[in-house]
């Protein structure tokens, strides 16, 4: 029932009730936009794929609901107890070395690319509410990558981390400039598949099942992206004699980026592009108040979520990159990561080099500033093809 209310309530007036009003931008910290018809085109095409992902909504049953309450009820108690909340970092375990299954070449989007695969080798802690359902999601137990590999001796690397219903070559290799990192800059780069997505998905498109509103779910999915991505980064330096290794991260790609951050200290840098940073943030600010007091009252309590989700937090650990290679940028007329958001990493990364543009969350590829804020990053940080 919820559900239905959610989509006949919300779904009509999305335009009207999410419009950027002034001054919004300026309360998270941000600059104004600067309104023009282009900027507003950029604002639709957001407001486009959050009605489609609204509209195709799997119903939950009450059943689930009432599940999902217990879980997290039974977690947060499980997380005091073992002091993770306290000291989020406890909760990430250092990964195994990466051995790969396979690597085998493809090519997409007329590039030549290398696939590999490896048993992603994540569980869940003994004992954590959702752990067996997690682990029974059989096509996400096999890690995915794909690499633009140079021949010849080695070069720095810079791994990409996708977005949400992203994670296949033809749609990452689009997402980010993958022709211009590997021929033009000269780059060795990496595409680390999330789990549930791409390949690894376990519904009818790709990143079904992060958005349904199991949290429990939600902090798996963070937690093995953070140790599949961790065990890449050690292949890249063990058995591709890496010099450098960069992170780039999109959307929820700069959510892992930024978690990253707080976990591999070696990074040369991290650029944290429209990061969402918080997962109960992203639903109370796309959500109507009304919405959010029914949802409370069907037993979703947010301030406990909000608790829970903390082991998988950016903002919860401290940041252990140097200052100084830190980069983040976001749109100031975002309608999906709110610029707020954008603006508290920025602030727990001790407020270092940031870019806004006047653009929506969609509109990132064609903005001239992003593509010069990477410049500025690989560039200054030894991310640079041998002369």
């Amino acid at each position: 029932m919820f559900d239905l209310v959610l989509r006949s309530v919300f779904a009509p007036g999305v335009l009207a009730a999410r419009w950027v009003t002034p001054g919004t931008s300026e309360a998270a910290g941000a600059p104004s936009p600067r309104y023009s018809l282009s900027l507003v085109g950029k604002m639709l095409l957001d407001e486009v794929f959050f009605v489609s992902e609204l509209l195709s909504m799997p119903l939950v049953p009450y059943g689930d609901r009432v599940r999902i309450a217990a879980e997290s009820t039974e977690a947060l108690a499980l997380f005091t107890e073992r002091g993770w909340l306290g000291d989020p970092a406890a909760y990430h375990l250092t990964p195994e070395p990466l051995e790969p299954l396979d690597l085998r070449i493809a090519r997409s989007r007329g590039l030549r690319y290398g696939h590999l695969t490896a048993d992603s080798g994540y569980e869940p802690h003994a004992g954590e509410p959702g752990r067996d359902r997690w682990l029974g999601y059989a096509r996400n137990r096999t890690a995915h990558a794909w690499l633009l590999e140079h021949p010849g001796p080695p070069r720095p690397w810079l791994v990409c981390v996708h977005g949400y219903r992203m994670g296949y070559p033809l749609v990452d290799f689009t997402g980010f400039p993958a022709a211009w990192f590997h021929r033009e800059l000269g780059l060795n780069v990496a595409f680390p598949v999330l789990p549930l997505h791409g390949p690894r998905t376990v519904g009818r498109r790709t990143g079904d099942g992060f958005l349904s509103g199991d949290y429990l779910d939600t902090i798996h999915l963070q937690a093995q992206a953070t140790w599949d991505v961790r065990r890449l980064l050690a292949w890249l330096r063990h058995e591709r004699d890496a010099p450098a290794i960069g992170l780039y991260g999109l959307s929820l790609g700069g959510y892992t980026t930024a978690l990253l951050a707080a976990l591999e200290p070696e990074l040369a840098c991290v650029v944290a592009g429209i990061p969402a940073v918080s997962h109960t943030g992203l639903a109370r600010w796309n959500i109507p108040p009304a919405l959010l007091r029914l949802s409370e009252h069907l037993g979703l309590a947010w301030d406990r979520l909000e608790e829970l989700v903390r082991v998988v937090s950016p903002l919860a650990l401290p940041v252990r990159v140097p200052r100084e290679r830190r980069y983040v940028y976001g749109a100031l007329a975002d309608r999906l990561v709110p610029p707020h958001g954008v603006h508290a990493l920025w602030t727990h990364w001790e407020r270092p080099r940031i870019e806004w543009y006047d653009g929506s969350h969609v509109s990132f590829g064609w903005e001239a500033q992003v593509r010069a804020l990477l410049v500025e990053a690989l560039a200054s940080n030894g991310l640079t093809a041998p002369a």
